[in-house]
């Protein structure tokens, strides 16, 4: 994909068609369908939304290579960030792996052996990780940035305590899994069906990287320049 960024004078349709990937993510920022051939700007005013901030999101979601400068993330509305977030956090636990879950388990539900019971006990680790690792997030590093929004700086938390802990294996984990079901997945079962489960599998992997990548883009960037605004204003 050629990188032309995306603006608010675009309309939001040409946004879904130059890359599908963003349409799940529309509801996470209180976006539905049947905005027609409005511009980014209109649906983001009418949905209470800053465009900035969506298009923000929208560009790193979508170009590998974009890293947007601190001057441009000081300058947006970022007060969505931790909502937009928690939307997505809620998507993967509540939609997206019971999805696969129910998928997983109809492929193997007849299936009695060690691989199937050792791909129930893998899924069933995976979704304990990443439950934990979405749990650290909203209860240590989302109130942390919330108060630091405020204007309430805390001395018992800092961006670089997020930094030490945040790693990529959950979507290790999936790429994992994926491999698992190409290698080990008997051979009666119905092709389309197991594609379909690698497909979602792929998607889950890519969307859960996009959102490491705002974390690491936008995130992290963010909240060390709120806490070096906070330094500079003890001076």
């Amino acid at each position: 994909m050629k990188q032309q960024l995306f603006t608010k004078d675009m309309r939001l349709s040409d946004l879904i068609v130059a890359n599908h990937h963003l349409l799940p993510t529309l509801p996470r920022f209180g976006i539905s369908l049947g905005f027609g051939n409005r511009r980014v700007e209109d649906v983001c005013q009418k949905n209470g939304i800053p465009a900035d901030f969506f298009i923000l999101m929208c560009n790193a979601y979508t170009f590998e290579s974009y890293i947007p400068y601190e001057d441009t993330i000081m300058e947006t509305d970022m007060r969505f960030l931790v909502p937009f977030l928690t939307a997505s956090h809620r998507y993967y636990l509540d939609t997206q792996i019971p999805h696969i879950e129910r998928h997983m388990l109809n492929l193997i539900a007849d299936d009695n052996s060690n691989y199937s019971l050792a791909l129930r006990n893998f899924f069933n680790d995976y979704k304990k990780d990443i439950t934990e690792h979405f749990d650290y997030e909203e209860k240590h590093l989302f109130p942390y940035i919330t108060d630091m929004q405020s204007g309430k700086p805390r001395a018992d938390y800092s961006i670089f305590d997020f930094v030490q802990t945040h790693n990529s294996s959950i979507e290790d984990k999936l790429s994992d899994l994926t491999i698992i079901l190409f290698k080990y997945l008997p051979e009666n079962k119905s092709d389309n069906d197991v594609i379909d489960l690698i497909l979602d599998l792929i998607e889950l992997t890519s969307d859960l990287s996009k959102h490491s990548t705002i974390e690491d883009k936008i995130l992290v960037p963010y909240v060390e320049a709120l806490e070096k605004g906070v330094s500079n204003d003890k001076l």
